[in-house]
C-alpha cells in the first residue's frame, strides 16, 4: 500500500483546520471521503495521527512529526501541477480568498480590474473565515488572502503585507434613540460575527455584547439596511459605509471601543515560494487604481468563481 498525496493533503487540512467538515469543504469533497482517506493513512502508518481534544482534532506526537513533512510534500505536489500546467500552455491560476467584508465590497472590483490588465492569469475568488485563510494559502489551495494579518506561525511560511488602513465603527439611523451601555443595545452584524478571529467579533467582545443581543445577516449591506430602518446598531467599516453616512441615512454612534483601528493585508507565501500570479497581484494592489477601488468600490460582487479543487464558504 502506498501513501498518496491526497491522503497527506487530507491529513494536513484536518490537522490545521481542526475538523473533518472544514477539511472536506476546503477540498470540495464529502466528509466521508475525508474520513476514508484519513482512515487509510492511519492504518498504513499505524497511528491515529489526529485525535479529538475539546471538540477539535489535534495531532498526536507522531502526527506532529508527520505534519511538517506532509506539508512539504503537498507543496511539492502543487508545484508539480503548476509546472505541468505551464508546460501545456495553460494560464497560471490566481486564486484569491478573502474575508466576508472584502468579498462583498472589494474582491470583485479589484480582481476584475487586475484581470482586465491582461496578465494572462486565470483569476478566481472565494471567501473563508480568518483561521481558514492562512491554511488555504499555506497549503497551496489559494494564492493570495485579503483580510487580516496572518502568518503568526513561522512554519506556514507566509508573508502578510498591509494594503489599506481601516476603521471599524458603529452606525445607526439618525432617529434611533439608544439608552444604557452598548452591551445592551440591539446589534446588527455581518457573517464575520460568527468568526471568533474577525474584527467584528473583537469589537463586540470589547463592548461586552452578549450573543443574544446580536442579529447576524447574510451580508454587510443587509445589516446596514436594517440599521437604516431603525432596527439597531450595525458594525461597519468606516470608509465603506461613508456614502450612507454622508447621505444622512446613518450616523456614526460613539462607543468606548470605536473607532477600532485595523488594516487589510494581502497574504501570500514568502517571496521565494510565491508564484508569478501572486507576485503580480501584490504589485497591482499598490497601484492608484487598486487603492481607489479598495477605498471606494463600485459595488460588491459576491464570489462565485472559486473553482475546484478548492471550495470555501462563509462560516456562520
Amino acid at each position: 500500500m502506498w501513501v498518496t498525496l491526497t491522503q497527506l493533503h487530507t491529513f494536513v487540512l484536518v490537522a490545521r483546520l481542526g475538523t473533518v467538515r472544514a477539511a472536506a469543504e476546503a477540498l470540495g469533497v464529502t466528509d466521508s471521503a475525508v474520513s476514508q482517506a484519513l482512515s487509510v493513512l492511519r492504518k498504513h502508518l499505524d497511528d491515529p495521527l489526529v485525535v479529538r481534544v475539546e471538540g477539535r482534532m489535534e495531532p498526536t506526537p507522531a502526527g506532529v512529526r508527520l505534519l511538517g513533512l506532509a506539508s512539504q510534500m503537498v507543496a511539492l505536489g502543487a508545484e508539480a501541477e503548476a509546472a505541468v500546467r505551464t508546460a501545456q500552455g495553460r494560464a497560471e491560476e490566481l486564486r484569491v480568498v478573502t474575508t466576508s467584508v472584502t468579498a462583498e465590497f472589494v474582491a470583485g472590483p479589484v480582481t476584475a480590474a487586475f484581470d482586465a490588465r491582461g496578465g494572462g492569469f486565470d483569476v478566481s475568488t472565494g471567501v473563508a473565515s480568518t483561521a481558514e485563510l492562512e491554511v488555504l494559502v499555506a497549503n497551496r489551495l489559494a494564492d493570495v488572502a485579503l483580510g487580516p494579518a496572518l502568518g503568526a506561525d513561522p512554519g506556514l511560511r507566509l508573508a502578510s503585507e498591509p494594503v489599506l488602513r481601516t476603521q471599524l465603527v458603529a452606525v445607526a439611523a439618525p432617529g434611533l434613540r439608544l439608552a444604557g451601555r452598548p452591551a445592551g443595545w440591539p446589534w446588527l452584524a455581518d457573517p464575520s460575527a460568527g468568526d471568533p478571529d474577525s474584527e467584528t467579533s473583537e469589537l463586540l467582545r470589547r463592548l461586552g455584547v452578549p450573543e443574544d443581543r446580536v442579529r447576524v445577516f447574510g451580508s454587510h449591506a443587509g445589516a446596514w439596511d436594517t440599521a437604516v430602518a431603525g432596527g439597531g446598531v450595525a458594525v461597519a467599516t468606516a470608509h465603506l459605509v461613508n456614502p450612507q453616512v454622508r447621505r444622512g441615512d446613518l450616523r456614526v454612534v460613539p462607543t468606548p471601543a470605536t473607532p477600532l483601528a485595523g488594516a487589510w493585508h494581502a497574504t501570500t507565501l514568502r517571496p521565494e515560494l510565491r508564484g508569478a500570479g501572486a507576485a503580480a497581484f501584490l504589485r497591482f494592489l499598490t497601484t492608484p487604481e487598486a487603492m481607489a477601488l479598495m477605498r471606494s468600490p463600485h459595488g460588491g460582487v459576491v464570489p462565485s468563481r472559486f473553482r475546484p479543487p478548492v471550495y470555501v464558504t462563509i462560516w456562520n
